[in-house]
């Protein structure tokens, strides 16, 4: 991420489980600053509904842009506007398709068409398991692009006592890898 100010990263929110991630994510990329964009899928908003009970206007309210992903004319949809990175959080199957196959069929899917092709950090918290193997490919496609595959997996050597604990730090681990200086992840220090 550049020092430059205002820093921009884009945030996506699809239908996976884990709607806690994005809304995380939002939440401290504001305090760190950062003017954030959103594109959240209609499945990513009932299920921000549903998992913490925020609606649209509330989801919307933590960015400092939100488009309609329908809107395929927005500003994110073009590598002439310039951000620093994007981050699909949670990233669901059929977004990771759609991002792996190039389809930019909606506004999340373009954006990150968008920073794939203009070479912008691209990370994909995708939420499945088991993967089956048309995954694992869309995966293997996305990083030959040069997109980061990020499950949000929780680390336990730091002994979290809460899921908030978890949460935290993988979205601590993502700010971290956007470069954002302000990241406070848990560091291993060996034995």
């Amino acid at each position: 991420m550049t020092s430059a100010a205002p820093a921009r990263v884009v945030v996506g929110i699809t239908g996976a489980t884990g709607a806690v991630y994005g809304v995380r994510l939002l939440e401290r990329l504001k305090a760190a600053g950062r003017e954030t964009h959103l594109v959240a899928s209609p499945a990513g908003v009932l299920n921000v509904h549903h998992e913490l009970g925020l609606d649209r206007k509330a989801l919307e309210a933590l960015a400092h842009t939100a488009y309609n992903p329908a809107d395929v004319g927005a500003a994110i949809a073009s590598g002439s506007f310039a951000t620093d990175a994007m981050v699909v959080a949670p990233c669901s199957m059929k977004t990771l398709a759609a991002i792996g196959h190039g389809l930019s069929d909606n506004l999340l899917s373009r954006a990150a068409d968008v920073a794939l092709k203009e070479r912008r950090r691209l990370v994909l918290m995708v939420r499945e398991t088991p993967f089956n193997l048309a995954h694992l490919r869309n995966m293997t496609s996305v990083t030959e692009m040069g997109g980061v595959i990020f499950p949000p997996l929780p680390a336990f050597y730091h002994r979290p006592t809460s899921i908030d604990e978890l949460v935290n730090d993988t979205v601590e681990r993502v700010l971290a890898l956007l470069g954002v200086a302000e990241a406070r992840p848990q560091v291993w220090n060996g034995l």
